[in-house]
């Protein structure tokens, strides 16, 4: 970690105190369908939100998955990545031996990563703000591929400049169940389950919680098959 890093104290009186209201996280929009979830102070899960742009992000993506495809990277230890994954975006969330950092260039290809793609940015923008964070303008993609059997280990995502921007989290495919824990590895974790078209928001004093995937269970999904795809926006630079 680079040694400016801001320490988890220090990071925490940056984001909003106060608790979202509930007005803030209810649709006009589909009022008897599936309704927003505060599941803490400043995380609202939005059952759904994605299904209708789904076709247009599956298109979106695959200019994007030609340019810079899924690799397992490996951990500065020297660990191979169950979960494959690739970036779209100014920066790319990359692993090697040298750490965890934003990188603005392909490690593969050397070049820039692929642009966010406009729908996605939109999507991002609009759930945000329905989980009370106006004005989030993400400047990175992770996309994480993960097959039936593939977990994500409880960790905290530090890495990005500004830890007052949220997290905006996209599922797509094969259901999972995201673990959402508190700020201490040990915490107690809520298990959430996430839908094909679902879109997680944290952030605020929820937003260096610990969190993970338990191992997906093994199914076909109609659209996306034996696979899972996760899209995580974030505002990385400064």
């Amino acid at each position: 970690m680079p040694a400016n890093r801001p320490n988890l104290p220090s990071a925490l009186q940056w984001c909003p105190s106060k608790p979202i209201p509930n007005s803030m996280i209810q649709s006009d929009l589909d009022l008897f369908g599936p309704q927003p979830q505060r599941l803490a102070s400043h995380t609202v899960l939005l059952p759904g939100f994605a299904l209708a742009e789904i076709e247009a992000l599956l298109d979106a993506l695959r200019p994007v998955l030609r340019a810079a495809p899924f690799r397992h990277m490996h951990t500065p230890g020297g660990l191979r990545m169950a979960v494959g994954l690739t970036n779209c975006g100014t920066l790319g969330w990359v692993s090697d031996e040298h750490g965890y950092r934003y990188s603005p260039s392909d490690p593969l290809s050397g070049k820039p990563w692929p642009a966010l793609p406009p729908v996605l940015l939109e999507l991002a923008a609009r759930a945000a703000a329905m989980a009370g964070f106006d004005g989030f303008v993400p400047d990175a993609c992770l996309v994480n591929h993960y097959l039936p059997g593939t977990r994500l280990s409880l960790h905290q995502d530090r890495d990005e400049q500004d830890f007052g921007q949220p997290i905006v989290s996209v599922s797509l495919g094969l259901p999972a169940v995201f673990l959402f824990g508190g700020l201490q590895r040990a915490d107690k974790t809520q298990r959430i389950p996430l839908n094909h078209g679902d879109v997680l928001v944290w952030g605020g004093e929820d937003r260096l919680r610990f969190h993970g995937v338990l191992p997906i269970k093994p199914g076909v999904h109609p659209r996306l098959g034996e696979r899972r795809i996760n899209l995580t926006l974030r505002k990385a630079g400064g």
